[in-house]
């Protein structure tokens, strides 16, 4: 498999969440990902681009964000970006998934999702400039990190 590599940018609607679950899913059937994995990441896509939506655009301010995937042989790439308001993922404990169940939220699993799903989530913020999401997923598996 060569490499895959685009992007699309929609504006800050959710009416364009199937928009960018398409793209995400054509994305990863030119790789050599499984259909398994296929659903997980473009959950934790979907996740991501709802998160930003929702929350990083204050009083439904419009705004854009920018969705590009990367693959090779060894990954799988999305990254994700946005002109909005900060926000440090690092800071979101893990939930209780048994209290969130039993009191029916429907929201709050985002960014648990992304962690479970993805093999590495990495966050950045530059001042004045942007948010960007990255979210790999290691075709085969995350490779082992050698001993010292």
């Amino acid at each position: 498999m060569g490499e895959v590599h685009d992007r699309i940018v929609i504006t800050n609607d959710t009416k364009f969440l199937g928009f960018v679950r398409e793209f995400t899913s054509r994305m990863i059937r030119q790789s050599s990902l499984s259909r398994e994995d296929e659903n997980k990441i473009i959950l934790a896509v979907d996740e991501a681009v709802a998160n930003i939506i929702e929350h990083a655009y204050e009083n439904q301010r419009e705004g854009t964000i920018d969705v590009e995937c990367q693959a090779d042989a060894q990954k799988f790439v999305v990254t994700i970006r946005d002109s909005g308001q900060q926000f440090a993922p690092e800071g979101v404990e893990a939930p209780n998934i048994e209290g969130h169940v039993k009191a029916k939220k429907k929201k709050g699993l985002g960014i648990y999702l992304m962690r479970l799903i993805m093999d590495e989530v990495r966050y950045t913020f530059r001042e004045g400039i942007q948010n960007e999401l990255v979210l790999v997923k290691y075709i085969g598996g995350k490779p082992k990190t050698p001993q010292a």
